[in-house]
């Protein structure tokens, strides 16, 4: 006989949170939602149940998903609100948004001490990965507690073991990384390129079939030819993720001159009034600074 599927509470149901969801619920699983703006959850009411705080909702939970946006959100939601009391002994807790790998230690010694289990598990893969169930899900914990919560995360992506609790996150953290340096790079390579008299689309398809082409290149530079930046991933979030590194650099005695560079040209673009804009939006930081745009013209005088 089939052991019943584990009931799930997820906490935030965003950009993120919502296709997640979404997915989870396709797959069979009874699930409890809560989030801060109430209508999110609503939208799923005919097929789960909504609570109205963040322990009503764990109280009755085998398996606990958090997907907010920054530290704080996960703390206020987790400590603050008191659900982190209220967790089932054995239950599971799963923190997959991005937040510091010493606040991701410092909630599985929290879970521990209600005799429930814990994993940092961020993601990469944006608004289309989490539609599509493929994230990049970086998991750190036991691995024997990521084998109880895999059938779950399965559903969502691929899942990889990073290694012990707060592991994960500092997986995100390169990830990050990573990403906000080469959007930058896609951005000066395009601009540079459009500058010259060349037609930057034709350069981007150019650039995919060679030793630069990346994913980045692949649908960032179609954003930033398209002018679309509609958040997938909010300006404001990627500069939170690169104060984390650099935080996180500092405290291991690291100099990261990329990162910082990169750190600072979010943090002029949001400066600008565009933290709701996609990070590929840090083209037009690039061309503020320059005094013209990637398709002709001048910041300002769009048609």
């Amino acid at each position: 006989m089939s052991q019943p599927l584990p009931r799930i509470a997820f906490l935030g149901i965003g950009l993120m949170g919502a296709p997640m969801t979404r997915n989870l619920l396709d797959a069979g699983y009874p699930m409890t939602l809560w989030n801060r703006t109430r209508s999110k959850a609503d939208a799923f009411a005919p097929e789960a149940m909504v609570a109205e705080s963040p322990a009503e909702a764990v109280r009755d939970a085998d398996l606990v998903i958090t997907m907010l946006e920054n530290g704080d959100a996960v703390e206020q939601v987790l400590v603050g609100s008191g659900a982190m009391e209220i967790l089932k002994p054995d239950s599971l807790l799963v923190d997959m948004s991005s937040v510091q790998p010493s606040l991701a230690r410092r909630h599985g010694q929290l879970a521990e001490t209600r005799g429930a289990a814990y994993l940092d598990a961020p993601v990469s893969g944006g608004t289309p990965g989490a539609a599509e169930a493929r994230l990049s899900i970086m998991a750190g914990g036991d691995a024997s507690v990521l084998e109880r919560a895999r059938p779950v995360l399965e559903v969502l992506g691929k899942v990889t073991h990073i290694g012990p609790v707060g592991s994960g996150q500092l997986a995100k953290l390169a990830n990050q990384a990573i990403v906000g340096i080469t959007i930058g790079a896609v951005s000066e390579a395009l601009l540079l390129a459009a500058k010259g008299g060349a037609d930057p689309a034709a350069v981007r398809e150019a650039l995919l079939g060679g030793f630069a082409g990346s994913r980045i290149l692949e649908l960032h530079g179609q954003r930033m030819i398209d002018r679309d930046f509609t958040p997938g991933a909010p300006s404001r979030i990627q500069l939170k993720d690169l104060r984390m590194i650099l935080d996180e650099a500092r405290a291991e005695e690291l100099v990261l001159p990329l990162a910082q560079q990169a750190h600072n040209e979010y943090r002029s673009l949001i400066a600008n009034g565009h933290a709701d804009a996609d990070h590929s939006g840090l083209l037009l930081e690039l061309e503020h600074l320059n005094g013209v745009l990637l398709g002709g013209g001048y910041p300002g005088k769009e048609s």
